[in-house]
C-alpha cells in the first residue's frame, strides 16, 4: 500500500517534467529559422503567387515572402506542393508558412493560425462576355458552377445552396482556378468563381471573360502559420504592419495588379489576334535587336504594338513614322535612313530605347524601365521637368510613382510656365507606359513555369 502511494507522486513528477520539457524545451519555428539562416515558404506555382521568368523568381506572394525573409535577415526557400497539400505540408514541418493567396475563413482557421489580412478581395462570378443571361446571384438558379474542391468558393456555394438557391456544384480535384477561367473563355463551361485579384490577372490573358457580380462579402487574404507558433505569427504581423506603413506592400501590389485594372476588351482582343497574324513576320528582327541591345524581345514587341500595331507604314500627325514611330531627328541620330523599313526602324528604335534606359541610371528597375518608356513617348526633356517638380515636392525624382504624380501637372499653365521645356500632355506617357507593361506582361506569360 505504501509502495502504491510512493509510485503515484513519482509518476506525476515524471509526467510534469515531460510536459515542461515539451512546453519550454522545444525550440519554436522562429528560433530554428534564425539558427539555420533559412525560411521556407509554401506557395503555389501560378501567375499570382510564384513563377519563374528568365530564370528569375517572380509573383506577388513570392515578392512578399522575399521581403519577409529580408526582414528576418535569412535566405528564402520556396516549395510548391499541390493545392490540397498546402496545410498538410505546413503541419508536417516541411515549410514554415503558407503564402498562397489564401482567404481567411473559419474552416481554415481551425487548421492553422492566420496573419492579419494584407489584401482585401471578393469572390466574383466569371462568365463569358457574350453571356447576358446571368446578371445577379439569383440568375444562377439551375446553373452548374464549376470550382475546385476544398476552396473557399466551394464553401460559399454550399452556403448559397443551403439558403435555398438551386444550383449544381461541379467539383474538380486537380483543376487550378486559372484553368477553369480558361474554360469559361473558350465556352467549355458557363460559369466559375474566382477571387477578384486572380480574375483581374487572368482577364488580360483571356479577354473573353467577364468579371461579373460578387457572391460573397469582402474577405481578407493572409499567411497561414502552424498552430501554436506564436513567435513566428507575431513576427509576420509586425512585418505586414511595417510594409503597410512604409509603402512596400503598395509597391509590390502596384507591380503585379495596378496595370491589370487597365482593361480595354476590344484592344486586347485585337492584340491577341495580331500576336498571331502580324508578330511572326517581324519576330526574328525583333529578337536580333533585343540580343544586340540587351533588351527583352517581348518588351520591344510590346512597344511596337503600342506605337504602330505592327504596321511599318504607320504615320502619325506628329510626324513620327514607321513600325516604331521614331521622329526624323531620332532617325538621323540612330542611323535610320528609311523609317518605313521595318528592319531599320526596329534596330534603330531598340537602340534608342536602350540609350534612354542608360540615361536613367540613377533609377532602379522597374522604375528605370518605366521612365525610359515614358521618355520614348514624350521626350527626355519633359521627363526632366517632371523630375524637377518631383524634387520641389520632396518626392523621389527617380521613382515612377512620383513621376506619375508630376507628369500630369505639365498640362497646367501654373506649372509648365515655370519649367524649362514647357507644356506637355502629361497624362499620355502614363497611359503609354501602362499599356506597354500590359502588353509586355501578356507576352511574358508564355515563359511562366
Amino acid at each position: 500500500m505504501k509502495r502504491k502511494q510512493w509510485i503515484t507522486p513519482a509518476l506525476i513528477l515524471i509526467l510534469l517534467s515531460l510536459s515542461l520539457f515539451a512546453l519550454f524545451g522545444r525550440k519554436n519555428v522562429l528560433h530554428k529559422i534564425n539558427k539555420s539562416g533559412e525560411i521556407t515558404v509554401i506557395t503555389r506555382n501560378n501567375a499570382h503567387c510564384y513563377y519563374t521568368y528568365r530564370n528569375s523568381p517572380m509573383g506577388f506572394e513570392y515578392d512578399l515572402a522575399k521581403a519577409f525573409s529580408d526582414y528576418l535577415g535569412v535566405k528564402l526557400k520556396v516549395i510548391t506542393p499541390p493545392w490540397e497539400y498546402l496545410i498538410n505540408t505546413l503541419d508536417e514541418g516541411k515549410g514554415d508558412f503558407v503564402a498562397a493567396s489564401l482567404t481567411i475563413t473559419p474552416s481554415r482557421e481551425k487548421l492553422a493560425d492566420f496573419s492579419d489580412g494584407y489584401l482585401t478581395i471578393q469572390q466574383k462570378a466569371i462568365l463569358h462576355t457574350n453571356d447576358h443571361q446571368i446578371k445577379k446571384i439569383e440568375d444562377l438558379e439551375g446553373k452548374t458552377i464549376h470550382v475546385r474542391r476544398g476552396t473557399s468558393y466551394q464553401e460559399r456555394l454550399n452556403e448559397l445552396k443551403n439558403d435555398g438557391l438551386n444550383i449544381n456544384i461541379k467539383l474538380y480535384d486537380d483543376m487550378p482556378t486559372e484553368e477553369l477561367i480558361r474554360m469559361v473563355a473558350e465556352k467549355e463551361i458557363q460559369v466559375t468563381i474566382a477571387d477578384s485579384n486572380i480574375a483581374l490577372l487572368n482577364r488580360r490573358y483571356y479577354p473573353d471573360i467577364k468579371i461579373a457580380f460578387p457572391i460573397e462579402e469582402e474577405q481578407s487574404i493572409g499567411w497561414a502559420i502552424k498552430k501554436g507558433e506564436k513567435a513566428l505569427l507575431k513576427k509576420v504581423n509586425e512585418f505586414f504592419k511595417k510594409i503597410k506603413e512604409n509603402g512596400t506592400l503598395a509597391k509590390i501590389y502596384q507591380k503585379y495588379y495596378t496595370n491589370v485594372e487597365i482593361f480595354d476588351y476590344v484592344d486586347l482582343k485585337k492584340y491577341h489576334q495580331r500576336l498571331e497574324t502580324r508578330l511572326p513576320k517581324y519576330k526574328k528582327i525583333i529578337q536580333k535587336a533585343a540580343k544586340k541591345y540587351d533588351l527583352d524581345w517581348r518588351l520591344i514587341a510590346a512597344v511596337i504594338y503600342q506605337e504602330s500595331h505592327f504596321n511599318p507604314e504607320a504615320i502619325s500627325f506628329t510626324g513620327v513614322e514607321g513600325i516604331m514611330q521614331v521622329t526624323l531627328g531620332t532617325a538621323t541620330d540612330m542611323g535610320i535612313k528609311d523609317r518605313r523599313d521595318p528592319y531599320q526602324s526596329i534596330m534603330g528604335g531598340a537602340r534608342y530605347l536602350k540609350k534612354l534606359y542608360k540615361k536613367y541610371s540613377d533609377a532602379k528597375d522597374p522604375d528605370r524601365l518605366f521612365i525610359a518608356l515614358a521618355s520614348y513617348n514624350v521626350g527626355h526633356r519633359h521627363i526632366l521637368d517632371a523630375q524637377t517638380i518631383a524634387k520641389e515636392r520632396n518626392l523621389n525624382p527617380n521613382s515612377w510613382s512620383a513621376l506619375e504624380q508630376t507628369l500630369p501637372l505639365l498640362r497646367y499653365y501654373k506649372y509648365y510656365k515655370i519649367t524649362k521645356y514647357g507644356y506637355c500632355r502629361g497624362t499620355e506617357p502614363i497611359r503609354y507606359v501602362n499599356r506597354i507593361i500590359t502588353y509586355y506582361d501578356i507576352l511574358k506569360r508564355e515563359a511562366i513555369s
